[in-house]
């Protein structure tokens, strides 16, 4: 029988280390490829490097609420505002109190100022309204209010509505072009609603009424005769065709209550509307997202999810809204009076979830609209008071001085490497640049993936993390060296120093990653800049460490410049102060001495 091998096989990076050297070749290949594949070869940067656009907004306060403006308003202004601003991808905004009334807006350069802009300045309340009637955007002849009892017949069903029936739930419809003049038979078949809504996954709890159902027409009281005929002669003379005519209708609607009856205009002046009181608000909306409906035929969608008393609300007007016939079973999004969207309601919607839907949705208008239902809500309205566009000359100083710094400070930590451990130096060095390229080609990637840009603290925490990853290589070299001192060659060396030395590396670098979670967690703005690029260059260099500073270790050992104590490769047993080799196998017993003889 054969003698068994003496001593254990290794495993992993000790008998494989070419192994974990490819695995990280080929994840600093596929990270640079990335790059390339992107378009994006530099890091986006902060406001205070690139530069970018500010906004100081004013607060008014809001008919009915004189003492509107206090400090907790501003506050949760300032959070809505910078969630609403985060939520168009601009992740290294700034938003900040002025003063008792003004709230400071910074969007860094590139970051789609002039889209942040329409919704930062798009900041008074949320509302859904019922939709009475609409015509296009241009003056008109005031006409007799439409009624509700005319609208289409068993044969005169669109595509999108044979669509909408077939599945069972409503769905978008194309657009034709609106009519001239609100009217009800020329407003169920001049114009099919640009958006669909139904239900969420969540089974209705009423049937949409078929064509053939004759619904229930709301009764207009005598009363109310002179308001209907005031709203159509605002109507009438309302014009949407100029961005000074929307600002205009925008600013009389907003002033308006949530119980009035409004004329409103849309966003891009096409129609114009006569809406009922508000129903539900923007308060009521728990959240929003687009997202792709895979399932439902293809397409961008937005997901509606209510709060509790949001959800009653909102299934008592779907299921109003279902028995009117078109335009009256719209509803529209009202934000600052001005129309967002005007999706058609089929069916009474339970649950507190929902869909929007249309033909012209894509990625973005769907997100734009997510975003104003998830953010519209605020307690206060505001004003753009000045818009400035800010220079990165001073940043940029900043960064030159810092850089500077970094590269003093690697300069002096290259050099005491080389000076003290000679040529385990080529190892840190290699180490560092492998974590270099990982750091920045991920840096790049993070911009367009989760709108990640350099700031100066940022940078900072880049530089810090120079000597916590030189530190694991100090603290893995010691151990070899000591192993070294003990008696013991290189190959064992490494080895047997590696557990040792992979134990304080862990321990420290969770101490480091631990202080940049809290620190971004308890922090706010540009500080949060720091703590990420210090837990991620912490994270980085275990990366570095485990797989590729020890694997590289391993292979040096045997080669003979390092596995025979060269002078020059910082592991001279002599210059160490090794004691002499331990000795392999048996050990023998000494002769005992032999006793004297007798005299």
């Amino acid at each position: 029988m054969a003698a068994p091998k003496k001593g254990r096989r290794s495993s992993g990076s000790q008998g494989r280390p070419g192994r974990a050297l490819v695995a990280i070749l080929v994840a600093i290949v596929a990270l640079t490829a990335g790059m390339f594949i992107s378009g994006h070869t530099k890091p986006r940067l902060g406001i205070d490097l690139a530069g970018g656009t500010s906004f100081t907004l004013e607060a008014k306060n809001q008919p009915g609420k004189p003492n509107a403006i206090n400090s907790d308003n501003m506050n949760t202004a300032v959070n809505i505002i910078e969630r609403r601003v985060n939520g168009l991808g601009v992740t290294e905004a700034e938003v900040q109190t002025q003063g008792d009334k003004h709230i400071i807006v910074n969007i860094p350069k590139g970051m789609n100022a002039k889209q942040a802009r329409q919704q930062v300045g798009t900041t008074a309340q949320l509302y859904f309204r019922p939709v009475v009637t609409y015509t296009d955007g241009k003056k008109t002849q005031p006409t007799p209010t439409p009624s509700a009892t005319s609208g289409k017949g068993k044969n005169d069903k669109g595509k999108g509505d044979e669509k909408g029936k077939a599945s069972g739930t409503p769905t978008a419809t194309s657009t034709p072009s609106a009519p001239s003049s609100p009217s009800a038979s020329t407003s169920s078949q001049g114009r099919a609603v640009s958006e669909g809504l139904k239900a969420d996954k969540t089974p209705s709890a009423t049937q949409s009424p078929s064509a053939s159902q004759s619904p229930k027409a709301p009764k207009t009281p005598k009363s109310d005769s002179s308001k209907s005929d005031d709203l159509n002669k605002q109507l009438a003379d309302l014009a949407c065709t100029t961005p000074a005519d929307r600002a205009k209708a925008r600013e009389k609607a907003a002033a308006a209550k949530p119980s009035d009856s409004i004329v409103a205009c849309d966003r891009d002046g096409s129609r114009k509307f006569i809406l009922g009181p508000s129903e539900v608000e923007g308060t009521d909306v728990k959240d929003a997202a687009s997202v792709y409906d895979s399932q439902g035929g293809g397409g961008w969608i937005v997901q509606l999810n209510f709060t509790g008393s949001g959800g009653k609300k909102w299934a008592k007007v779907t299921g109003e809204l279902a028995t009117q016939q078109p335009p009256r079973n719209q509803f529209a999004i009202v934000l600052d009076g001005e129309v967002y969207s005007d999706p058609r309601v089929d069916e009474s919607i339970v649950g507190g979830r929902a869909q929007i839907s249309g033909p012209d949705f894509d990625q973005k208008n769907t997100a734009d609209l997510a975003n104003v239902l998830s953010y519209g809500a605020l307690p206060l309205s505001f004003d753009i008071a000045d818009e400035t566009t800010v220079s990165a000359a001073l940043g940029g100083e900043q960064l030159q001085a810092g850089l500077v710094a970094g590269a003093i400070g690697l300069a002096l930590v290259v050099l005491y490497l080389v000076v003290y451990y000679r040529g385990l130096a080529l190892v840190a060095i290699a180490s560092l640049g492998v974590s270099a390229v990982l750091t920045y080609t991920i840096m790049v990637l993070l911009g367009p993936g989760i709108g990640f840009a350099l700031n100066l603290p940022a940078v900072c925490g880049a530089i810090v993390a120079i000597g916590i990853t030189a530190d694991s290589f100090i603290v893995y070299f010691e151990r070899i060296r000591d192993e070294i001192r003990e008696g013991r060659s290189l190959r064992p060396a490494v080895e047997r120093g590696w557990p040792r030395a992979r134990r304080t590396i862990l321990v420290s670098d969770f101490v480091s990653f631990l202080a940049a979670a809290v620190l971004y967690i308890v922090t706010v703005g540009k500080v949060q800049g720091f703590a990420f690029t210090l837990g991620l260059t912490t994270l980085l260099d275990i990366v570095v460490v485990f797989l590729f500073t020890k694997p590289l270790m391993t292979i040096l050992a045997r080669r003979k410049f390092f596995a025979s104590g060269h002078p020059w490769s910082g592991l001279d047993p002599r210059r160490l102060g090794a004691k002499p080799p331990l000795r392999r196998g048996r050990r023998t017993t000494p002769p005992a001495p032999a006793d004297p003889k007798e005299a």
